[in-house]
């Protein structure tokens, strides 16, 4: 079968706020492309050595209905959760949360100084799943499948499968690919996606060319700079996306994210996301009540 790469359907530059006790960062899938991300609800990525710009932290704070994804570049958070669960996120880690019917959190810097960088994405839950138990998996650097191909991309996958190995996660409602690539410049990656799957780039160090480069009009290659995010077309013809790490912008370093939609209602109010408004006010309830 032939590859058809999927293209660029519009580029977002993520949005400055901050978040917690105050840490600054950039969110960049917001909540008014939750529909045509689905299953992903959020993207933040945070990075600066200034420590009061994340030294502190993220307080105790509650979660229900869907899942976290923090994935470390540098630095160390030291998270705990009131059911029990502590541990520390290093470098190229990863803390995979389940927040299903309840759950408070903290997450602390475990330095005073130096560079803090990273991604959180929300990864929304079934809605027959949304009330199941909490719990987290910590997936050292090392734990985490990274294969190289022969034009010498590094493929971190960290869910899913790509280039014939399977990710350290995988979840059967949302089927999430994530994947970090480190791309020589110049160089190219092709990977399969379903075509039934929502995707997307971002570019956090260099910039990529999306799409068949000898495409024309609609189906031209676009480029995706650093600290952008590139919406992949949703093509029932498409089976694959394929990407050159732009020469010019030395070499390319981006997430490429990829999931199944649950195409179920949506309800948020802040941590809590649910299908009606009614699970959200019996969410607010739970909380008050001590109940998670």
């Amino acid at each position: 079968m032939p590859i058809v790469s999927r293209t660029v359907e519009r580029i977002v530059r993520g949005v400055p706020t901050s978040d917690g006790a105050g840490v600054k960062l950039t969110r960049v899938l917001t909540q008014d492309l939750q529909q045509r991300l689905d299953p992903f609800l959020m993207l933040d990525a945070f990075g600066s050595d200034k420590p009061d710009e994340y030294i502190a932290g993220f307080p105790d704070h509650p979660h229900r209905g869907f899942e976290t994804v923090t994935y470390m570049l540098a630095g160390r958070l030291r998270h705990r959760d009131n059911h029990g669960g502590e541990g520390s996120l290093g470098p190229g880690g990863v803390q995979w949360m389940t927040a299903g019917r309840g759950i408070v959190h903290s997450e602390f810097p475990e330095q005073d100084h130096g560079m803090m960088a990273g991604f959180q994405l929300w990864l929304n839950l079934p809605g027959k799943d949304k009330m199941c138990d909490p719990g987290y998996r910590d997936l050292p650097d090392g734990t985490i499948p990274v294969v190289t191909t022969p034009d010498g991309v590094s493929v971190k996958i960290i869910a899913g499968a790509a280039q014939g190995a399977t990710g350290a996660m995988t979840r059967e409602g949302t089927e999430p690919i994530y994947l970090d690539l480190h791309v020589p410049a110049g160089r190219t990656f092709t990977e399969a996606l379903p075509a039934t799957h929502n995707a997307f780039v971002y570019v956090y160090e260099g910039a990529v060319k999306v799409g068949d480069p000898h495409g024309t009009g609609a189906g031209a290659p676009r480029t995706v700079k650093k600290g952008e995010m590139g919406v992949l077309t949703t093509n029932t013809a498409a089976n694959a996306v394929a990407l050159v790490a732009d020469p010019e912008a030395g070499d390319a370093k981006l997430l490429l994210i990829a999931g199944k939609p649950l195409k179920e209602p949506i309800a948020q109010y802040g941590p809590f996301v649910m299908n009606t408004h009614e699970q959200l006010v019996q969410a607010v309830q739970d909380y008050q009540a001590g109940r998670f």
